[in-house]
């Protein structure tokens, strides 16, 4: 029987569930999962899940804050990941905390020690903190102390290199929301190489490569199968389920795209960038920063109705 394109895919690139979903995870066999607030509040709202709900204002006890409650429960979330996946899990910090280094950095470290409490290795943790100038600058501070880090809603190229040049672990490029950003300024639709989501992949992949770079490349937010197949051969691809779903029922052949090889050939230069040509370079990108605060908006809109609920089940 052929190979689906999801097993191929798995030849060349770390497969990456994008879910709180545990059923979907067992189903398709990821190496990492990667959760957010949204997925976490999906999956806490589902009967099935109360029981972590539960677990997580046991284990704060009576006079526990809802902000300690949540982080127990975003923590017992990823240690039942950590039974399914053979990799790791990211955890992301409280997206309210975007613009501020030092609560980023103490929030990472209460969450680390609350794995690491629970038996969990911090080598099996990414904390997932958005790619702000303040983000990046914690999540170096970060590495150095062993705790590794996934940068979030990133959009831009210099919020790649930025990332680069601080030794983060590793990127999370959002291919989906920068083609939903071009469809709706050019209204036009864009498909395969032509998808401006995966040429920003594709040029940052190529300059990590091409200049040596140790930062992982995982593309994420994906609109269509499409775009998936596109960048096959990119370090991880976090993949919702029901792409996997789609990349399962197919065995059509999958081309390699992205490779070192060609990457260390390609025709590129050495960029920099401190604090104000960075923050220069996103505001020229109108589509780098508009969807980097939106994509801040919606995270912390979705941790307070995270709290609403735990809140309401505390009372």
């Amino acid at each position: 029987m052929p190979s689906t394109q999801l097993d191929q895919l798995k030849q060349f690139t770390k497969v990456v569930a994008d879910t709180g979903d545990f059923a979907s995870m067992k189903a398709y066999a990821p190496q990492d999962a990667t959760t957010n607030p949204s997925l976490i509040l999906k999956a806490a709202a589902m009967p099935e899940y109360a029981w972590l709900v539960d677990q997580a204002l046991k284990d704060a006890g009576s006079g526990a804050t809802v902000g300690a409650t949540i982080d127990r429960l975003l923590v017992l979330f990823g240690l039942e990941i950590l039974k399914i996946v053979p990799g790791r899990v990211s955890t992301e910090v409280d997206a309210r905390l975007s613009f501020d280094r030092d609560g980023t950095l103490a929030k990472a470290r209460e969450i680390i020690a609350l794995y690491e409490k629970s038996g969990a290795s911090r080598d099996r943790i990414l904390i997932k903190i958005a790619s702000t100038w303040e983000g990046i600058k914690a999540a170096e501070v970060l590495e150095r102390e062993g705790i590794h880090c996934n940068l979030t809603l990133l959009f831009s190229f210099a919020q790649a290199v930025a990332c680069a040049e601080g030794r983060i672990q590793l990127i999370s490029p959002f291919v989906g929301r920068i083609l939903d950003w071009h469809k709706k300024s050019t209204g036009k639709d864009f498909t395969g190489a032509d998808d401006p989501g995966v040429k920003s992949v594709t040029q940052i992949y190529t300059y990590y490569k091409k200049f040596g770079h140790a930062t992982e490349v995982m593309g994420a937010s994906f609109r269509n199968k499409g775009e998936i197949l596109e960048l096959a051969g990119c370090d991880l691809l976090t993949i919702a389920p029901a792409l996997l779903g789609e990349l399962q029922a197919s065995t059509e052949p999958i081309v390699r795209k992205l490779d070192t090889a060609k990457a260390a050939v390609a025709d590129l230069k050495k960029v920099s960038f401190d604090e104000k040509s960075f923050r220069f370079a996103l505001n020229e990108d109108a589509m780098a920063t508009e969807k980097t605060a939106e994509g801040i908006r919606l995270f912390s809109a979705d941790i307070v109705k995270l709290e609403q609920l735990i809140g309401q089940r505390q009372g």
